[in-house]
């Protein structure tokens, strides 16, 4: 996939990033969950209506989207690119990625700014 080809397809929701307190306050089964977990913190990525109510920190109002279709892991530099539009615009970004794409997420204020920017270099906005 070239990247003049990348389609971005916006998500219908609001997200939370959050700390979660325990690994028991984070329901894998939520149709949207990133979840981390290091030696330091574990960390939840979800949408907002799903994100437990026991955390340890929490950040509101996030929008987020995703680079349509399955990336092949030889693909250099796609979130490189469009984390570097976004920051060319003043656009702070938090991405996950999942074992078939990248998912960005952009403060909700930013969110129309975020999709014109990256529509105006040439990608494709679903």
């Amino acid at each position: 996939m070239k990247e003049n080809e990348m389609k971005l397809k916006k998500l219908p929701y609001d997200f939370t990033v959050c700390q979660a307190a325990s690994a028991e306050d984070i329901d894998l089964n939520n149709e949207f969950c990133f979840a981390a977990k290091t030696d330091e913190e574990m960390s939840l990525v979800c949408k907002t209506a799903d994100a437990p109510a026991n955390t340890t920190a929490r950040d509101d109002g996030w929008k987020g989207f995703r680079i349509q279709g399955v990336l092949d892991f030889s693909l250099i530099g796609i979130l490189s690119k469009i984390s570097n539009i976004l920051a060319e615009n003043g656009i702070a970004v938090f991405a996950v990625s999942s074992f078939n794409t990248d998912y960005i997420f952009v403060k909700a204020g930013n969110f129309d700014k975020a999709m014109d920017a990256l529509a105006d270099a040439g990608y494709t906005v679903e």
